[in-house]
């Protein structure tokens, strides 16, 4: 079923959907995002959290390889320290190499040890960030479906890929790399400290005295990355924007030859996104030569203090290497712990833009008593109803009343902006009414659970759209499960059988993105021919033929006027040629229903319908 178009231009909702207030419009790039309340945030850290619970076995494996992985990195300069002192104390006798073949053979099992865990921690934890991410994006997809006409309406269609995207996959690298670079940071720094105090007190106590202005720098350049890291995510955002806007409306962009102001327009977003990479790099080459310096002097200074001690018999020479080895360990958790921040700095930042989106209510839902009903029938009822799109707009209808019979063919006309498509929109409850009741037979809408509701209306629109796949699979989309023949049928009623088999493929032809190798003609008849398939008993057609030449008009008309045939059809009439044999045409303005009858006699009338009339007949 395709959705309806409403003509009328709308505002922007922003207060229809049920976000905390400071939330209520999504971050799309232009500014930094807005200051969380406490509780919010408290019930976003436990929705980040919970999504470990389906994976606690593989957590708990993944954290504790990261514990091995550690606990061998230790030993390693202590077995080291054993052979070098089994060495000196042999003073080169041969008896002494038993010994270390031994020790070798242990640092080598403690090798194998390290890599086993190395390839557990890099394959499993990947593996377990990469279902969280799936977990997620598959609810964030199904959220999409679930959120209301009011929502799309004020959001593009690139910052939504975004969140589903890039948005995720910086979700998985920190829900894999924070836990076990914690694990592994904290016994690390915590180990090779307790063995550099135990080998030399004195030296560690400066080392020691050091660290604060080593961590100051990481963070302070920590900081920097991060804030180029959030700026660079919502700018590659606003370049998916760009693109996929421009590749939607590729047709209309080189019907004007405006390929240039395209192109144009996305050098800006892309230097937008450079300058913000290129602050990013800058502060990460300044954190990595730090780092590196940091290591550096520690074990410059570590070998000058060593020799000193040395030479006084204060430190052994076994000692000094384990001691070297150490500072060597030490510096990674330091690095770790600020990749940990950096990691989930940006992982969190990702979680915000999804939560942003999650935690948006759709307007239209199921009423938690919401029917499904045995039979509609197709009778309408608008009884005193009034529309407007939100609460600062004004009333598109106001205090409506229409009674529409079951099978009557009833055409809505008057000028753009009027209302039209917007009444049409309610029945499907694509927005719902503001005030007063819209029944279908004896049911309100609103009682009816959506799926009943809009499984019962065919809608069939001027801005067709059809998915990138065959035209079997495209008219199949009316009732997803029906058989090859009901599908060849459904388009033999739609007369748009003959054209289908002249394809290279016949119904197992590719249509490409949006039907693009079919006619306007071809293409509305596929759309006749998905509701066909549905076979719904109230039918809405924005007349579509305006802009067809006069054979596909031909053919879509005689298509539609046999789908039209026993059902309750109200069709948008944009053409009023092409409702002259409507059981009733319903005049609409700015002032409502003006003027209600069959062509003729709003014609000898003289009114509204009349003045529509000539006019056209006149161009």
């Amino acid at each position: 079923m395709n959705s309806i178009d409403s003509r009328h231009p709308r505002p922007a909702p922003s207060a229809d959907e049920n976000l905390p207030s400071s939330h209520r419009t999504l971050s799309a790039g232009s500014g930094p995002p807005p200051a969380r309340p406490p509780k919010l945030r408290g019930r976003r850290l436990r929705k980040l959290f919970s999504y470990y619970r389906p994976h606690v076995r593989l957590l708990t494996a993944d954290l504790g390889c990261a514990l091995l992985l550690s606990t061998t990195t230790l030993l390693l300069p202590l077995c080291a320290n054993w052979v070098v002192r089994r060495l000196a104390d042999s003073h080169g006798e041969p008896a002494v190499l038993g010994p270390i073949y031994v020790m070798g053979a242990v640092m080598l099992l403690l090798l194998g040890v390290q890599a086993l865990c190395t390839v557990f921690v890099d394959y499993q934890g990947h593996v377990m960030g990469a279902k969280m991410e799936t977990a997620m994006r598959q609810e964030l997809f199904e959220h999409y479906q679930r959120l209301s006409f009011s929502f799309y309406d004020q959001q593009r269609v690139g910052q939504l890929m975004s969140r589903i995207g890039n948005d995720l996959y910086s979700l998985a690298e920190a829900f894999h790399h924070a836990p076990e670079d914690l694990v592994v940071a904290l016994l690390k720094f915590s180990g090779a400290l307790a063995i550099m105090f135990y080998l030399d007190m004195p030296t560690t106590w400066v080392i020691v005295a050091l660290l604060p202005f080593a961590v100051a720098y990481a963070l302070h350049f920590n900081v920097r990355m991060n804030r180029a890291l959030r700026w660079s995510k919502e700018r590659i955002a606003g370049i998916n924007e760009r693109v996929e806007e421009t590749l939607s409306g590729i047709r209309v962009v080189k019907s004007f030859a405006n390929e240039p102001l395209e192109i144009s327009r996305f050098a800006a977003e892309n230097r937008r996104f450079l300058d913000t990479r290129r602050a990013g790099y800058k502060s990460e080459a300044l954190f990595s030569v730090g780092m590196t310096t940091f290591a550096q002097l520690v074990t410059v200074l570590v070998i000058v203090i060593g020799a000193v001690r040395i030479t006084s018999d204060s430190l052994a020479i076994a000692d000094l290497l384990t001691y070297l080895l150490c500072v060597a360990i030490l510096v990674d958790p330091i690095q770790r712990v600020v990749n940990i921040a950096r990691v989930w700095q940006e992982g969190t930042t990702s979680f915000h833009r999804f939560m942003e989106v999650m935690e948006v209510s759709p307007t239209i839902r199921d009423a938690p008593t919401a029917i499904t009903p045995p039979v509609i029938r197709g009778a309408l009822h608008f009884e005193n109803v009034s529309f407007r799109y939100d609460g600062n707009s004004s009333y598109v209808l106001r205090h409506l009343n229409l009674d529409v019979a079951a099978g009557e063919f009833v055409a809505l006309v008057g000028y753009s902006g009027v209302g039209k498509s917007t009444l049409c929109a309610l029945i499907p409850r694509f927005y719902d009414v503001c005030e007063g009741r819209l029944r279908i037979d004896d049911y309100d809408v609103r009682d009816l659970s959506l799926e009943s509701l809009r499984r019962n209306i065919g809608i069939v629109q001027q801005d067709v759209y059809l998915f990138a796949d065959t035209v079997a699979e495209n008219i199949r989309y009316g009732r997803p499960g029906a058989s090859d023949a009901e599908v060849v049928a459904a388009a033999r009623r739609a007369n748009a059988h003959d054209f289908i088999e002249a394809l290279p493929n016949g119904y197992a032809t590719d249509i490409g993105e949006r039907g693009v190798k079919l006619s306007g003609g071809q293409k509305q008849r596929l759309t006749i021919a998905r509701v066909f398939l549905a076979d719904p008993p109230i039918l809405i057609f924005d007349e579509a033929t305006s802009a067809l030449d006069n054979e596909s008009e031909r053919a879509v008309q005689a298509a539609f006027d046999t789908l039209a045939r026993h059902r309750t059809t109200l069709v948008i009439a944009h053409r009023l040629s092409t409702v002259r044999h409507a059981d009733r045409i319903i005049v609409l303005t700015d002032q409502g229903i003006v003027e209600q009858g069959s062509h003729d006699a709003l014609v000898e009338s003289g009114g509204a319908y009349a003045a529509l009339y000539q006019t056209q007949a006149r161009l």
